[in-house]
């Protein structure tokens, strides 16, 4: 039996309007990954594979919760939604959300836009970032123990696709609802991979903690 922790790193710069402007924690994000790490350390704190992405945001929140990455691999970095973005609007003209409400409206156009092969000059094909997800967790699936996987929002959206069978508007909604710092457990067990949590804040669930609940 193998177990999967997915972790989605804590809150980044929501400011930016690229991808390397994006690609810090902000200071909530780093209290966030603090707590979640508080909390392993009082339930259950051991992995025997702790594994990041290369991103700053990814590696840091790990580091954040106390626990050094035995791996960096590039599959579990964040699509490029900037670049995603920047393609809709240069092609089809339209914009680059600016609040909430029209984020939740563009992101299931632009999941689509990519999965139809219909963005050009994007850096990664919607084919490419489902086979190179798809890829880690079906290796991790096959080694034993528990493993901390910290990483962000699509790569999860693009577990869950694959672990729950859905479609491209499955996909953007959970991509949506998934919280920074958030939980999420994998059972590979009798040869099938099974969600077991989603979405979990237990570090964020006290009242004075509500300010920490963050999506973006």
């Amino acid at each position: 039996m193998a177990e999967i922790v997915l972790v989605r790193h804590g809150q980044a710069n929501s400011a930016a309007t690229d991808e390397a402007g994006y690609d810090r924690l902000s200071d909530l994000g780093r209290m966030q990954a603090e707590w979640l790490g508080q909390h392993l350390i009082g339930t259950d704190p051991h992995f025997d594979h702790v594994i990041t992405g290369t991103l700053h945001r990814q590696v840091g929140t790990a580091r954040a919760m106390g626990y050094t990455p035995h791996v960096q691999d590039a599959r579990l970095n964040e699509l490029t939604y900037f670049d995603l973005a920047n393609a809709m609007q240069q092609q089809y003209g339209i914009p680059a959300p600016t609040s909430a409400a029209e984020f939740a409206r563009h992101l299931p156009e632009v999941i689509d836009h990519w999965a139809d092969d219909k963005l050009e000059a994007v850096p990664e094909t919607f084919a490419g970032f489902h086979a190179r997800v798809t890829g880690l967790v079906d290796e991790l699936c096959h080694q034993h123990g528990r493993v901390l996987v910290v990483t962000s929002g699509g790569v999860i959206g693009m577990v869950l696709r694959h672990v729950l069978a859905l479609d491209n508007a499955g996909m953007a909604r959970v991509m949506l609802q998934t919280m920074n710092s958030s939980l999420h457990r994998l059972s590979y067990v009798h040869d099938q991979l099974m969600l077991a949590t989603f979405n979990a804040t237990p570090h964020l669930d006290t009242p004075d903690r509500a300010h920490a609940r963050t999506f973006i």
